[in-house]
């Protein structure tokens, strides 16, 4: 299923301020927080809002969304996705300090579906790659639900125990008289480790844990433009979820082979060619490469070095579908090197006649400054 646009979860503007933003997220998570609402589909909706939050409430998440959308760049990292940090309402002690003043040292219930981890893979592409984008599988080292248990942790024929300590709750309360009255002090059961189930009988393939490493192929769409440090997002095909929550999401990221010939800036193109003196000075037609294929570029008769010619729609697709870059080629004139005898002849017959004066007089700006500045000479 595609996700919704987050500005439309939250219900506000692209235009509107972080304030406004987080008065939209903390208004939605008021009514759909699943200690609140009972609804069925009220903790999809209350997720739904704080992943819209996490990105939208950092500015340069939102940056990154604004370009991208939910296909491009979403963070900055991946190990635990949208999940972690209690930062600007971002995690559930915020929530609770909103409803219970303070959170009273409440906790999540154990046993309540969590998502997986995020998974980040780097993919190295060619230059032209990278531009007419391509498709492609890749294999990836990831976490599967064991297929001997199914999931649960233990041995096929066995059963999974709520903890007699902690009674499923995966916290062990200790009370303690104090002169200001009793105190209760909780912390993680340290028979289950926090997850308030006993394994008597462990998976003898997984060992407990329910999930195994396993080698995935998944299939890959590049899109054409992509460019280097750009993302692509996988959803669900990340870590499996714990106790039935959904699956994490695969970010690949993007890396550009350098090319021999072409530059690329954003959608444009840039190449440098060689000129000859004569080809400068008379003009020409030659051929230019582009990563469309060849094409004949007209040089003006009299073109200097340095000139910057344009080749419209001869750059890179944009990576989200809105046209063509340009194709950008600065000329050089060489200079020669080895002459042969007839062409120092040549051109010292063009300097007899009055070549140097035809450039000091009508093209070369340079040349007037150096001519005054020593006419008293």
């Amino acid at each position: 299923m595609s996700k919704r646009d987050y500005y439309d979860v939250l219900g506000v503007g692209k235009d509107a301020s972080k304030e406004e933003v987080k008065k939209a997220y903390r208004k939605l998570a008021r009514k759909y927080h699943p200690d609140v609402n009972k609804e069925n589909d009220a903790e999809d909706k209350f997720k739904e809002a704080k992943e819209a939050y996490e990105v939208l409430g950092d500015e340069q998440k939102r940056a990154q969304y604004d370009q991208f959308g939910h296909a491009g760049p979403q963070s900055q990292g991946f190990g635990g996705g949208f999940g972690g940090g209690a930062q600007d309402f971002g995690g559930f002690g915020d929530i609770f300090d909103m409803f219970f003043g303070g959170g009273g040292g409440r906790r999540r219930d154990p046993n309540a579906p969590q998502q997986g981890a995020d998974l980040q893979y780097t993919m190295v592409l060619d230059f032209e790659e990278a531009i007419f984008g391509k498709e492609t599988d890749i294999t990836i080292p990831k976490e599967e639900t064991c297929d001997t248990c199914n999931g649960s942790g233990a041995k096929p024929g066995t059963k999974v125990k709520t903890c007699s300590y902690c009674h499923g709750s995966g916290q062990l309360n200790e009370e303690q008289n104090t002169p200001f009255g009793k105190v209760v002090n909780r912390r993680v059961c340290h028979h289950c480790q926090g997850t308030g189930k006993i394994i008597p009988e462990k998976c003898t393939t997984c060992s407990g844990t329910g999930k195994v490493k396993k080698n995935k192929t998944i299939h890959i769409n590049i899109p054409a433009g992509i460019d280097e440090g750009q993302q692509i997002r996988v959803s669900g095909k990340g870590e499996p979820g714990v106790n039935g929550g959904p699956a994490g999401d695969l970010f690949v990221v993007i890396q550009v082979k350098p090319h021999e010939f072409f530059e690329r800036q954003g959608d444009h193109i840039y190449c440098e060619i060689p000129l000859t003196y004569s080809q400068a000075a008379l003009g020409d037609e030659v051929e230019v490469p582009t990563v469309h294929g060849k094409v004949m570029l007209k040089i003006p008769a009299g073109t200097q070095s340095g000139k910057t010619f344009r080749m419209k729609g001869k750059g890179s697709p944009n990576v989200r579908g809105y046209g063509h870059g340009d194709q950008h080629i600065l000329v050089k004139v060489v200079t020669p090197t080895k002459l042969t005898d007839r062409q120092k002849e040549l051109l010292r017959e063009f300097n007899d006649i009055g070549g140097h004066e035809k450039i000091n007089e009508q093209e070369s700006s340079i040349f007037q400054r150096f001519k005054k500045a020593f006419k008293n000479d």
